[in-house]
């Protein structure tokens, strides 16, 4: 069996599509499938081409056992919704002439959405490949573009709409990253076949046993009795993350208790601006980090903050900063409602569940959380206990493949 993952996003960028990606090739390699990716030139999160690659249009290579081709397009130089499509547009063409060019004959083609207009660049290789599709959908876009704001034009969002549709119908599967994603392809297009593909944890990478986070701490100035709360991930519109700062502005009055923003994004500027605003000295900005360094930060970390918007859109969705935070026994205050909730605090037990958006929520949660430290204790244990049965990543692989042979 061929594969082709057609992704925007992968390594060595560092984030989550690209991590949750490269495990499922890296896994699905080893169960016999030649797996190739075509990936654009990696630049997340500095948004400029990593070195080893400037001055280079197409580089193809063998990387971590299968073949990897990199394209160039065109960085965004703003924020605006004009530059950002451009990014998306050059990538799909790009990607459809070097596909067409430089890669043989394949099986099925797996492409990652979003961005979902890449899917344009999917279908012209499904049809010059004569191979099948798989459709993977990690966000429903549009539909979260036009709920969130950041799509209003009426004809782009019809021209969305359309393609999606188009996707779902003409692939061979659609691959939801939640079970909230699959039912409601499913309930708009009930002849589409769906599967359940989710994110997990490489659970022998995330182990609590092999690595020390007093390092880290000390690094960073943190004292012994100090209570880290971490967010690591996207410093994005959806996450609302006005909630964490507004809730450190609550208990200022525990100098013990930190809250660490780790990552990069479009909201990170405002952020800043509002925790001057807010003099908040207990809450700390942290650039992204490699993979490789993540262990040791959420070892350093006590409990993991993951908030949302409170919004319907958000009630299928599962941050994927949740898995490896759980892994390392860390317990997590949830700021998601739905299909995350019932997962990880009414099924697996492994947190405390706030309202979306309500900062004193979160600040009575993380106060009941910093004073107890059995139950800190406990809710991590749970939490590695139950990753490592419901999202191992190795066990995700093999079930995917198992169903991908049908096709």
């Amino acid at each position: 069996m061929k594969l082709l993952i057609l992704t925007q996003y992968f390594p060595p960028e560092v984030g989550a599509p690209q991590n949750r990606l490269f495990e499922l090739a890296v896994r699905l390699k080893k169960a016999g499938v030649d797996v190739s990716v075509l990936t654009a030139m990696p630049n997340y999160p500095q948004m400029k081409i990593h070195e080893a690659y400037v001055g280079k249009s197409t580089c193809l290579k063998h990387w971590k056992e299968f073949l990897f081709i990199v394209v160039q397009y065109i960085f965004p130089k703003s924020k605006s919704i004009v530059q950002r499509l451009m990014n998306y547009f050059s990538f799909v063409y790009s990607s459809g002439r070097t596909g067409v060019n430089k890669i043989g004959d394949v099986d099925i083609i797996m492409c990652e959405s979003p961005p979902l207009f890449l899917g344009w660049s999917a279908l012209y290789l499904k049809r010059k490949k004569k191979a099948k599709l798989i459709f993977n959908v990690s966000d429903l876009w549009p539909e979260s573009a036009e709920k969130l704001g950041v799509v209003t034009n009426k004809w782009m969002l019809k021209l969305a709409y359309n393609l999606e549709e188009k996707l779902y119908k003409r692939s061979a599967l659609v691959s939801g990253q939640t079970q909230g994603i699959c039912k409601n392809i499913n309930q708009r297009f009930p002849e589409v076949p769906t599967y359940w593909l989710p994110n997990g944890v490489d659970i022998s990478y995330y182990d609590p046993t092999a690595v020390n986070g007093n390092t880290w701490r000390e690094k960073n100035n943190f004292n012994p009795q100090d209570v880290l709360f971490l967010y690591a991930g996207i410093i994005g519109l959806a996450q609302g993350l006005e909630v964490i700062l507004h809730a450190a502005q609550l208990v200022k009055d525990k100098p013990e208790l930190k809250f660490i923003l780790l990552g990069s994004g479009p909201e990170k500027e405002k952020l800043q601006q509002l925790k001057a605003e807010l003099q908040l000295e207990n809450v700390l900005f942290v650039d992204g980090v490699t993979k490789k360094e993540m262990p040791e930060i959420v070892a350093a970390s006590d409990v993991s903050v993951i908030p949302l918007k409170k919004m319907d859109l958000f009630l299928g969705a599962i941050p994927s900063k949740i898995f490896e935070n759980l892994a390392m026994q860390k317990p997590i205050l949830l700021g998601v409602d739905g299909e995350a909730k019932e997962l990880f605090i009414e099924q697996g037990n492994c947190g405390l569940y706030f309202e979306p958006e309500n900062y004193k929520a979160l600040a009575e949660a993380a106060i009941k959380i910093s004073t107890d430290t059995n139950l800190r204790k406990q809710l991590g244990e749970n939490g590695r206990k139950y990753v490592s049965e419901k999202f191992n990543r190795d066990t995700i692989a093999n079930s995917f493949y198992e169903r991908i042979k049908l096709l």
